[in-house]
């Protein structure tokens, strides 16, 4: 798969697919971020949850770097926070 097919299917499901089976994004980060702040006893933000989700991508990368989801999932979570971080 080249670049542009990842980009394009990351854009794909985050702004398709993913909004018609969860919701949109702000909301459900806001859940998560909701939810992790009450169990960690901290402060996290919508776009810490994007980061967040970043990390555990890179984290199954080193297990398998060929799996292109995590790549995928690694650009949609990026644009998701870089659009919620600038409403922050």
């Amino acid at each position: 798969m080249k670049r542009q097919d990842i980009l394009d299917t990351a854009k794909n499901i985050i702004t398709n697919d993913r909004a018609a089976t969860h919701g949109g994004a702000e909301d459900s980060f806001g859940t998560i971020a909701a939810m992790w702040s009450a169990y960690l006893g901290v402060s996290i933000t919508q776009h810490d949850v994007c980061a967040m989700m970043v990390l555990l991508k890179v984290a199954r990368i080193k297990g398998n770097a060929k799996h292109l989801d995590s790549w995928i999932d690694i650009a949609g979570y990026s644009a998701i926070g870089g659009e919620i971080s600038q409403g922050d």
